[in-house]
């Protein structure tokens, strides 16, 4: 499974970049307002930290004006991927990006069949948002299986699942139960996989016995 990172925050992306774990980057508008800089910069400056997929979301809503946002998007890095919404406009954008070899993350879905049309317009990425239904009293994971099981009849379908919208550590394990390609994850909700109870209480019970024997290594 990959990780990628659901913020325009650039030190929060150069540090956890550093631990080897992030294969790819999420941005939204939202994010960008957050980080209170020109979305062309922030852009920039994270596909030079991150090698792997940078999506930059358009905020046009017809297809000729996303056309025009796309092309100035992917002027900026070689790994931008192109984020488009989940509308008709959206699907027909994919398909044009798509036949240029650009990359697109198609986002904003909530049903299999919208993940079926997204993977017929040739989208790299799908986002279903799987905390967003759970608000709702939906169950968000089972969108993920319905979507793997659909993907996985037909072999002409590449699409890769990226499940967006995450909400805490389980979401995660569930993911990669179901066998989704990646997640997407706020920083705080990555630094959670690694912590346990019993791992801190372990590390404390083992260096209270180490300073006891009054040894240093090295």
């Amino acid at each position: 499974m990959k990780f990628f990172i659901d913020t325009a925050d650039v030190k929060e992306i150069r540090e956890l970049s550093a631990t080897g774990l992030l294969d790819g980057v999420t941005t939204n508008p939202s994010l960008i307002k957050k980080s209170g800089r020109k979305i062309n910069e922030v852009i920039e400056e994270i596909c030079k930290i991150v090698p792997g997929p940078v999506s930059a979301e358009v905020t046009a809503t017809t297809f000729e004006e996303m056309i025009k946002e796309a092309e100035v998007l992917k002027k900026i890095a070689d790994n931008v991927t192109i984020k488009v919404p989940l509308t008709w406009d959206g699907l027909k954008a994919c398909k044009t990006l798509r036949d240029k070899n650009i990359m697109v993350n198609v986002t904003l879905c909530f049903s299999s069949s919208q993940a079926l049309l997204a993977a017929k317009s040739g989208a790299n990425f799908i986002s279903p948002f799987v905390g967003r239904l759970d608000d709702i009293a939906t169950d968000g994971m089972n969108l993920i299986s319905e979507i793997k099981k659909i993907y996985s009849n037909y072999n002409n379908l590449n699409t890769e699942i990226l499940v967006a919208s995450v909400r805490h550590p389980r979401h995660v394990i569930e993911a990669a139960k179901i066998g989704a390609d990646v997640v997407t994850l706020p920083p705080n909700i990555l630094k959670q996989l690694a912590s346990h109870p019993l791992t801190d209480k372990g590390l404390d019970a083992f260096l209270k016995d180490w300073k006891e024997t009054g040894q240093k290594i090295g």
